[in-house]
């Protein structure tokens, strides 16, 4: 069992069915505000390129709107930054990013994401689940996982490991391969885990992959990854895919770069690959229907924080402003290959997984179980919701799935 269900506060409500998408009008949640209707019609007015009058309503919106006010006013405020940021961008404006954050700034909101939202722990947490039972009985485990960050994911899973038995002799060795493109965080967090590993009696090595999503195909990107003989091998990737799509990518035709590492991953034969991603369609190259996409998924991300944190939280201004504010930011104001946050929903993914050759691996109940328990104890508000549908495990808000984790072999 995976205990180390860390703090913070829900108890959602869940349902084993298939995940509902509430439409408007326009298939999407509406939101039924003034200033959220100005919102869309100044979206509207720069996808016809009519900027002189988006900008007389950013301008109203930018007075109407703050940080601080509930979650609909926070969310506005954001969009508008984006949107103002965009219209720059299109007229050739010099106007740097609004979240030129240093390295330490953007560690604080990460591990404040982690900690006030539900989101990242549940990926996680059930992402280690399938891990654990799919390694169970070896000897010799190496973990090559995608976009490792601060590494927040593994200490559980070192706990639970080191939990099965008693004996120290009888526990299995852990090798962990975290990749990214910061090899100074790497390296910190190698030795967190190497520190913390060594406290449970784990015998435990770390290994920093440098990778970047231009050198992540089977060329430059894993070429140095080495997997020694009797290791068993687990490839973890908890929102990454998404950094290697491209413009209005389709099942049919992948980008080159996703092609290309799937098909490594595929020939290293690992016992389980684990994939975590948003649930939403933040990748179509029509501005105006990506904006749309993007305005559903977030408002109910910033009512879900609305719900469960204090109206004066210090911790969720933070993942707002700068984590999710980044986000909103690419989404919105950027185009072609300065984009980033290309989200796509599990059945694009369930498509390109099946017709690379992997099979879906069910969930176990357990998984189901422990993340409602994570819900339960840490985040008690009946807005979370888990569902489970075609061997994939979706949490989300209010009837919305917002994030999804499922497993392949």
């Amino acid at each position: 069992m995976l205990t180390s269900l860390n703090s913070h506060t829900g108890g959602g409500g869940s349902t084993h069915h298939q995940p509902s998408h509430q439409s408007s009008p326009h298939g999407l949640i509406s939101p039924s505000t003034h200033s959220s209707q100005l919102l869309i019609s100044c979206a509207k007015l720069i996808h016809r390129a009519d900027y002189s009058d988006a900008r007389r309503i950013i301008s109203f919106l930018s007075t109407i709107s703050s940080p601080h006010g509930d979650s609909t006013d926070r969310l506005i405020h954001q969009f508008t930054r984006a949107l103002s940021l965009r219209i720059d961008n299109l007229t050739h404006l010099l106007s740097p990013s609004l979240f030129s954050s240093n390295g330490d700034t953007l560690q604080s909101s990460y591990l404040s994401l982690n900690k006030v939202t539900p989101f990242l722990r549940f990926a996680h947490l059930t992402a280690n689940q399938a891990i654990l039972e799919a390694i169970d009985g070896r000897q010799s485990i190496h973990i090559l996982d995608f976009n490792t960050l601060h590494g927040v994911q593994w200490p559980p899973l070192l706990q639970a490991i080191a939990e099965r038995s008693d004996d120290p002799s009888n526990r299995p060795s852990i090798r962990i391969t975290g990749t990214g493109a910061d090899l100074d965080v790497l390296h910190r967090t190698g030795d967190r885990l190497e520190a913390f590993a060594n406290s449970l009696g784990l015998r435990f090595q770390f290994h920093p992959l440098y990778l970047s999503t231009t050198n992540v195909d089977t060329g430059a990107g894993l070429r140095s990854f080495q997997l020694h003989p009797g290791e068993t091998l687990a490839v973890n990737c908890v929102l990454f895919l998404h950094k290697l799509l491209k413009d209005g990518s389709s099942t049919d035709d992948p980008p080159c770069e996703l092609m290309a590492f799937l098909r490594a991953v595929k020939a290293m034969k690992p016992v389980v690959v684990t994939v975590a991603e948003r649930e939403a369609n933040h990748n179509s190259p029509v501005f105006l229907q990506r904006f749309m996409e993007a305005l559903d998924h977030y408002t109910a991300v910033f009512e879900s924080l609305e719900a469960t944190l204090p109206p004066k939280s210090q911790e969720r201004r933070e993942v707002e402003e700068l984590w999710l504010g980044r986000e909103i930011e690419d989404i919105v104001s950027r185009e072609g290959e300065g984009r980033r946050e290309r989200h796509a929903r599990f059945e694009w993914w369930e498509g390109l997984m099946r017709d690379r050759g992997f099979s879906s691996v069910q969930l176990s109940p357990f998984a189901f179980s422990q993340a409602k328990l994570l819900l339960r104890l840490h985040y008690p508000s009946e807005g979370y919701q888990l569902q489970m549908s075609k061997n994939c495990l979706f949490l989300g808000w209010q009837h919305k799935p917002l994030f999804s984790v499922s497993s392949w072999n």
